[in-house]
């Protein structure tokens, strides 16, 4: 036993598979954005991510406190609209695009805690690349797009904070399994509207499941377990990389070749990300019941 646990992979790597399989995941999902809309597909992720994640957790209420329940609460539903307001979002817009604008609330978090006045710097070389995407040359961008991209990364950025807790608060993928269950059921009505008997066609199933296991249930199990080992903003940083990936994502899969400016402006959006941990000081272990931004200013 001692041996299994020792080859764990380290955090950083579960938080780079995570990455990967999630970009991966949404570009698959605009496959199924003709059939039952961004509304069904989201259902159809949360709601099969939740069956599977349940059948292995099997979750039980002993031992369980208020405060338990209502952070697990908030988590599903930081988990519901994060995916619902990305979906609408590369509905409208490229899918390296909308990550990158996304990508402001990890940064948030990044340096949300920092008291260095260097952060000031990455803070505004990811204003240029947000700029540099949105505004003049981006050949009819839908704005609609680009502001749900920018909500999404709100509650991208409450996930964080949320999901460190909730790693800590439950045991295994318990936290998890009920935070997709609260999302499923904060979905259902929209997707059950959009898409009705569609989401139950087999072939829908189907492509709605390669979804649900390369974008929720795989990323957020790896993203839980490697939150249990750092620190929310060093997590906000790893996910640097998601800006590159969902964009090579786009263009092998979905055939969204963006333009030099565009790629320039996720490489700003990057380096921000990169730069604002660097010179990051050590901090101690977040406490139980601490937030990650308390842990970050200690």
């Amino acid at each position: 036993m001692k041996r299994l646990r020792g080859a764990a992979p380290p955090a950083p790597v579960l938080v780079l598979g995570a990455v990967a399989s999630v970009q991966i995941g949404a570009a698959i999902a605009t496959k199924l954005f003709p059939d039952i809309g961004p509304s069904g597909t989201v259902l159809l992720r949360l709601g099969l991510s939740a069956l599977l994640v349940l059948a292995i957790a099997r979750p039980r209420a002993a031992g369980w406190q208020r405060g338990d329940a209502l952070l697990v609460i908030g988590y599903g539903v930081a988990l519901a609209a994060m995916n619902a307001t990305f979906y609408e979002a590369i509905d409208r817009i490229p899918l390296g695009i909308a990550v990158t604008v996304e990508f402001v609330g990890p940064l948030a978090v990044a340096v949300g805690g920092s008291r260095r006045r260097l952060d000031i710097v990455w803070v505004a070389l990811a204003a240029i690349g947000v700029v540099l995407l949105t505004s003049g040359g981006t050949h009819g961008l839908d704005l609609v797009g680009v502001a749900l991209a920018a909500i999404a990364g709100v509650f991208w950025a409450a996930y964080i904070l949320i999901a460190q807790r909730v790693g800590r608060a439950f045991a295994g993928a318990t936290g998890l399994a009920l935070g997709l269950t609260i999302g499923t059921i904060c979905v259902l009505p929209f997707g059950i509207a959009a898409a009705g008997t569609k989401l139950v066609r087999p072939d829908v199933l189907g492509r709605g499941a390669a979804v649900a296991l390369l974008s929720s249930a795989v990323p957020y199990s790896l993203e839980l377990f490697a939150l249990r080992r750092m620190r929310a903003s060093v997590f906000g940083v790893l996910m640097s990389l998601e800006p590159a990936m969902a964009a090579f994502s786009g263009q092998v899969f979905l055939g969204q070749h963006l333009r030099l400016r565009e790629w320039i402006a996720i490489g700003c959006v990057m380096t921000a990300s990169v730069g604002a941990t660097r010179g990051a000081r050590t901090v101690t272990p977040v406490e139980p019941g601490a937030t990650p931004l308390e842990a970050t200013a200690a």
